[in-house]
């Protein structure tokens, strides 16, 4: 019989333990806490991604059905009760798990660096687009977005070299996609992938200002299926932008660039 460590630890051995110590350090989290710790919450929350667990509820009994291979997982806590994950959810800082995202995604985008793009596309291409996630509105009566129903918006920013999410932002399912451009800081020399969501010429001409002198690469910005004059940066046969586009976009693209 199998005893060394399980798969899911073996993949959680990848993720930098001592760095997510640092960024609970970083937030003096570390105070009043008796058992079921930061990293605890982390493996639970990651066992449940992965599995594909749907409520705390599901975690709780799939995690109790294995209960003598905890240890082997990672979690020293012993048991994971829905009641303390709940709490744990709910009062602790949020910033030591958003920390803990950029240095996974730092490493990842290292990973990726020398992935090659279709069409032969030296420069980094990012897509900015936004997913409604529906939520019930006796629970969370703070993102109104109907007279009965409530949702909020997430905000991503993806490298498409790897598929690998840079920018993640949550609002409520009020707020109008293109207010989110505010927030992004434009990477010198690279592509940004949008939708006519996104049409502000204000905000987009952000992308196109001069740049200190220490940069010399220019900001260039694709807006797919926009009914707006703009020089495409990128050839329309490329397979990453044809996934953004309709068929009726292409054709209208080909035209153009021809």
């Amino acid at each position: 019989m199998y005893q060394g460590p399980t798969v899911f630890a073996q993949v959680m051995a990848y993720a930098p333990q001592r760095a997510f110590q640092r960024c609970v350090a970083r937030y003096r989290c570390k105070e009043r806490i008796r058992l079921f710790t930061y990293w605890d919450q982390f493996l639970a929350l990651a066992f449940a991604q992965l599995t594909y667990r749907e409520s705390l509820r599901d975690i709780e009994v799939c995690l109790g059905a294995m209960r003598n291979r905890l240890y082997h997982m990672g979690l020293r806590c012993g048991t994971v009760a829905r009641s303390t994950l709940a709490d744990a959810n709910e009062r602790r800082d949020w910033r030591v798990f958003a920390d803990f995202a950029q240095i996974l995604i730092h490493e990842a985008r290292a990973l990726y660096a020398n992935e090659p793009l279709p069409g032969d596309i030296d420069d980094t291409v990012y897509a900015f687009d936004s997913t409604t996630i529906d939520l019930c509105l006796s629970l969370f009566p703070w993102a109104p977005l109907r007279a009965a129903k409530a949702a909020v918006k997430l905000h991503t920013l993806i490298d498409l070299r790897g598929n690998i999410p840079t920018f993640l932002h949550i609002t409520d399912g009020l707020v109008h996609d293109v207010n989110v451009l505010d927030l992004l800081i434009p990477e010198p020399g690279a592509i940004y992938v949008l939708d006519r969501g996104y049409v502000d010429f204000a905000r987009l001409h952000a992308f196109h200002l001069p740049l200190p002198p220490s940069s010399h690469a220019p900001r260039r910005t694709c807006v797919i299926g926009a009914s707006i004059r703009t020089r495409w940066i990128v050839r329309p046969d490329c397979c990453a932008i044809k996934r953004l586009c309709s068929p009726s976009t292409r054709a209208a693209t080909s035209t153009r660039t021809s």
